[in-house]
């Protein structure tokens, strides 16, 4: 079921509701920056939680290439999590919510996810934020020095994304700063699974490492062979969706 509601600015949200037949639980799935509900491994990680009974909730945040209201030169970690809470909140009124749930997330929507965790701990059952940003110092190493620099002097990068090129504005970069997971990773006490890619160069290995050694509670780290940043491969999203599979039902 597809519908349309009004985020905390009024904008319309596109949000998918799919149930299970005899559900156990309830999953909510947020994309990333440049991705929308409607990506192959969003479409997945959704798909996976409906294969072990969750309801599942994905929805198109604003600011996204998707079907939500707003322009992507605007999107940012704050307009994500608000969004995300907002979806969450409304929710609360729908027959299919139950609490605790589990938040899943992809890069931006990893973090969004995982920020959201940490400020309502007893509301999540467990947490799967993949390929996820930890903080802005580890997100600049992504770049040198020149390019950090020419960003904010210019006020906007362009970036190459395969199939088409994104502008992305330097105070995206700065708002990050507001955003490190390590602060209150100690909330993070419940089941938590990070998958990452070999070869993301956006989101690296080693900082997935970082925030892996941190968390308190049980936990996985999952690095799939070969894998770039978004599992747009069939055979990663496979060995993805496994992965995952089992996580569901450790915690079932």
């Amino acid at each position: 079921m597809k519908q349309f509601i009004k985020n905390r600015n009024n904008q319309n949200i596109s949000v998918v509701i799919e149930m299970a037949k005899n559900p156990k639980g309830l999953a909510f799935v947020m994309h990333g920056l440049g991705d929308s509900k409607d990506s192959d491994h969003i479409k997945t990680f959704s798909q996976c939680f409906l294969d072990n009974d969750y309801n599942v909730v994905r929805f198109d945040v604003r600011n996204t290439f998707g079907e939500s209201e707003g322009k992507f030169e605007d999107a940012n970690i704050t307009n994500y999590y608000e969004d995300l809470e907002d979806l969450v909140n409304w929710s609360k009124s729908q027959d299919f919510y139950q609490e605790p749930f589990v938040l899943c997330g992809h890069s931006l929507g990893a973090i969004c996810s995982a920020f959201y965790a940490e400020n309502y701990p007893d509301k999540i059952k467990a947490l799967a934020p993949f390929a996820t940003p930890v903080n802005a110092d580890l997100s600049k190493k992504n770049y040198t020095k020149e390019e950090l620099i020419n960003w904010e002097k210019n006020g906007f990068i362009v970036e190459d994304w395969g199939d088409f090129e994104v502008k992305i504005k330097w105070s995206y970069m700065k708002e990050k700063e507001k955003y490190d997971l390590l602060k209150k990773v100690e909330k993070l006490k419940m089941p938590v699974l990070l998958i990452v890619g070999e070869l993301d160069d956006t989101t690296l290995p080693e900082n997935q490492q970082i925030l892996f050694n941190a968390l308190p509670g049980e936990k996985e780290l999952h690095i799939v062979k070969s894998a770039p940043h978004t599992f747009r491969d069939k055979n990663h999203l496979g060995e993805v969706y496994s992965i995952l599979s089992r996580w569901v039902e450790k915690i079932n």
